[in-house]
């Protein structure tokens, strides 16, 4: 979820914490605080009365200011920092009620345990898989380490790693080439580790401003800025979901080779091996530069072998770069921008059709997604829900295995030559058109109809969908959906559907309505609310050219009423009307509609349709 969307949610207080620490960060001349100050010059009372969009903004700007302030806490060696970080950053966890985050804090801190008995075990024992090199990495890790952290109780001070002790530790990790879960179960077979209070937990991650606390709701929120900051901190380069999409396209025995290196155990199954491998928090970066090649490879086979990855098995053409890394930095940049991006592929409602078919042909695989993003509710396939945890349709596909995906093609008379996913999200692309096709359905709340279309939808839902399409029709006859304009002239009491702006002050007001009784006959209500609009356009200097009511039908006393109003020029149109001169002029010779056609009290879908086709 976006911050400004969680900043929405909040209270004042439940705010307070992170808008301290960007103040404090401001206070402190910030490399950006030009811009900040611009945004800031609206505000009398300075970032507390900004609203919510700049104060997402200006985090972006002192984002790493924020970072350093995030690797200060780390110092803090009882803080288990590391582990609450790994676990709010995975996919699916920003967004979890209090109850579930304690479980999968002590889920974490069980498994911990177990993993250094496992190494203790591996350390001292000769026939183990551990390799002799790789033992000599980790002792020389946890020799150093063990120095850092005891020195302070031979000189009678209490145990702290200063931030000069913790930058040659980190060094020395990343040249030993080890994972974060390595450097991780290291730590703590030296450091005690020990369960935390959740409330303390909670509070403590709360103060340093990476997750939100709702009282109300018991839930904790991680926007997704905050979660690509953090991963930065664990040098995570890019989320799960896109590890996973890469290294689901090497061979098994590339697998093993990594699973070897990181003392993964190589008797799991192809699958459980790469959820280890990104469990384990290996550098995305060095396994592209080394791990998934054999030994003795020279770099020109490297490169082919890289390109071979990214452009035919990721479908990413031309990336930049010459050498290597550069390559791997574009590829780590393109997945960035792909996970910054709102756009999801297909349409929202493509997404639920989507989603909906795969619980019909596949019904293991709602508790396969929640199980994999570690998701509180039981039923998890439903779009609004999913792209709050910002997980999208293709995050959904690479998790289902071939045979299942080849069913589903099937079952759903998919296009099967190709690559499966592609053609999969290829085929959900067109549902507005489908919506199209429905639009009087819509219209007309036929619940029923609609769902023999293949439209799942709820009926409080049809309302705005009406509008949407009817919003998607008149920008299809070309004309200026002004939502700006609409936004600035709307109050609270009078909410105008659609505002068609004609330039040189002049527009057209539509308004939208719904109805499953046949004939629609609400004018008296109706008219005082078109009434309130007109004014309110005409108190901002503006002509109204015509006002539009789009309905599935009228009554004749509905029509008579509307005949016999003089303070207004209504028309009225129905759904099936507007949706044929849709049509007829998609193949009619004018570039734009001309308005002027909408000149009857009932819009006459004879006529308009001969004179688009003359």
């Amino acid at each position: 979820m976006k911050l400004e969307k969680i900043l929405d949610k909040l209270g004042s207080i439940e705010k307070n914490s992170f808008i301290k620490i960007i103040d404090n960060i401001i206070s402190k001349n910030s490399k950006n605080n030009k811009k900040i100050d611009e945004i800031l010059s609206s505000s009398d009372k300075g970032l507390k009365t900004v609203d919510n969009q700049n104060i997402s903004t200006i985090f972006t700007l002192t984002t790493n200011e924020f970072q350093e302030h995030i690797k200060c806490e780390f110092q803090e060696i009882a803080s288990q920092l590391d582990i609450l970080i790994d676990i709010i950053i995975r996919d699916g966890n920003c967004i979890m009620k209090q109850d579930w985050f304690s479980r999968l804090y002590e889920k974490e801190i069980k498994h911990l345990k177990t993993r250094i008995n496992g190494l203790k075990a591996d350390f001292e024992n000769d026939k183990s898989e551990l390799s002799i090199a790789r033992k000599r990495d980790y002792k020389i890790y946890k020799s150093c380490l063990y120095t850092a952290y005891h020195n302070d109780i031979d000189n009678n001070r209490d145990t702290k790693i200063t931030s000069d002790e913790l930058s040659i530790i980190l060094t020395l990790a990343k040249q030993l080439e080890l994972s974060q879960e390595e450097v991780k179960l290291i730590n703590y077979s030296i450091l005690p580790i020990k369960k935390i209070d959740i409330q303390e937990v909670i509070k403590g991650l709360k103060n340093i401003g990476v997750i939100f606390y709702s009282n109300k709701e018991n839930t904790i929120y991680v926007a997704d800025e905050m979660v690509r900051m953090l991963r930065g901190i664990r040098e995570k380069e890019v989320a799960e979901k896109f590890y996973r999409r890469t290294l689901k396209l090497l061979r098994e025995p590339i697998i093993n080779q990594i699973s070897k290196k990181h003392n993964i155990d190589r008797k799991l199954s192809y699958s459980q091996k790469i959820e280890e491998i990104i469990k384990e928090g290996v550098s995305f970066k060095n396994l592209l530069l080394e791990d998934i090649y054999k030994q003795g490879s020279t770099l020109t086979e490297r490169k082919k072998i890289l390109n071979e990855l990214c452009e035919k098995g990721l479908s990413i053409g031309n990336l930049k770069g010459s050498t290597l890394d550069d390559k791997i930095t574009s590829l780590i940049e393109y997945f960035e921008n792909v996970e910054k991006d709102e756009k999801i592929g297909i349409s929202l409602d493509g997404f639920d059709k989507l989603l909906l078919e795969l619980n019909q042909s596949l019904p293991k695989v709602n508790k396969q997604i929640k199980d994999q993003f570690e998701l509180q509710n039981e039923f998890v396939l439903k779009a609004d829900f999913l792209l709050d945890y910002n997980i999208k349709p293709r995050d959904i596909l690479d998790l289902v295995i071939k045979d299942d995906l080849t069913k589903f093609i099937k079952d759903n008379e998919i296009k099967q030559r190709g690559d499966d996913i592609l053609n999969i999200l290829e085929h959900y692309k067109d549902v507005d058109n489908l919506y199209l096709e429905n639009y009087e359905n819509v219209a007309y709340r036929n619940l029923n109809l609609l769902k023999e279309n293949g439209i799942i939808v709820k009926e409080s839902e049809l309302g705005i969908k009406f509008e949407d399409l009817t919003k998607i029709i008149f920008k299809g006859l070309e004309f200026n959906v002004d939502d700006v304009l609409k936004t600035e002239l709307n109050t609270k009491k009078d909410m105008i559907d659609i505002l068609l702006n004609l330039d040189n002050n002049e527009i057209i007001i539509v308004e939208c309505k719904t109805s499953k009784e046949k004939g629609y006959n609400k004018f008296s209500s109706v008219s005082r609310q078109l009434k309130s609009y007109q004014n309110l356009a005409l108190k901002n200097d503006l002509r109204i050219v015509k006002i539009l009511l789009v309905a599935p039908e009228f009554s004749d006393d509905f029509v008579t009423d509307c005949e016999m109003d003089t303070e207004m020029n209504l028309s009225l149109i129905t759904a099936s009307t507007l949706l044929n001169i849709s049509d007829a002029f998609k193949t009619s010779k004018y570039k734009k509609f001309p308005h002027v056609l909408f000149r009857d009290i009932v819009i006459n879908e004879e006529r308009i349709l001969k004179a688009l086709s003359k």
